[in-house]
């Protein structure tokens, strides 16, 4: 399973790079919000000469135009980035046009097995269950990671199970077990320093 780091702290990011063990990033507006004065595009640039693998850089229309444009904007940065929009009806029109394109997507706040089929239908490259979200209601976030393996083994879909909304170090070996393809967590869990 790969490992990603949920930050925009290039300080957490490098420190993580330097492990050796760091395949890609996820960040969100949220997430660039907490670094004061930290410009969008220039931290997902920075981030891309810290690490190798795919970056998530999420759109913030509500409308699946705006996203469409927005990610071609944004794919234009760097070669990793990759585009993440919200598990929505305007999201998969949007999933829909930029996968036509040639650009990857990750389909973000996926709360249900038939949310991750659709997305994995309209061309998502990465399906991110929030499995900590889904605990805190009631349902088993692990459950839903199993489920959609198995919708996607059976359907023979590719696209990548990213475990999101990790809450702490057993969340990624659980997640591990239960067959998803990457691990997205805050610096903060991925250790037990």
């Amino acid at each position: 399973m790969e490992l990603y780091i949920d930050s925009a702290n290039l300080k957490e990011i490098r420190e993580a790079s330097s492990w050796g063990i760091l395949s890609g990033v996820t960040t969100n507006p949220t997430l660039i919000a907490r670094e004061k004065g930290a410009d969008f595009r220039s931290t997902i640039q920075e981030i891309a000469t810290l690490v190798d693998g795919p970056i998530s850089a999420e759109t913030v229309s509500l409308d699946g135009d705006g996203m469409y444009k927005e990610g071609i904007d944004y794919a234009q940065w760097h070669p990793n980035v990759i585009i993440k929009v919200p598990s929505t009806t305007e999201g998969l029109k949007a999933v829909y046009k930029l996968a036509k394109d040639g650009i990857r997507t990750n389909v973000t706040l996926c709360f249900n097995a038939a949310q991750a089929l659709m997305a994995a239908r309209a061309g998502a490259f990465i399906i991110s269950p929030f499995i900590g979200r889904v605990d805190d209601v009631g349902v088993d976030g692990m459950g839903l990671i199993r489920e959609i393996v198995a919708v996607y083994e059976n359907g023979g879909i590719t696209t990548k199970v990213l475990a999101a909304s990790v809450r702490h170090p057993r969340h990624i070996i659980d997640a591990a077990i239960a067959g998803a393809d990457v691990a997205t967590c805050p610096l903060k869990c991925s250790s037990s320093r």
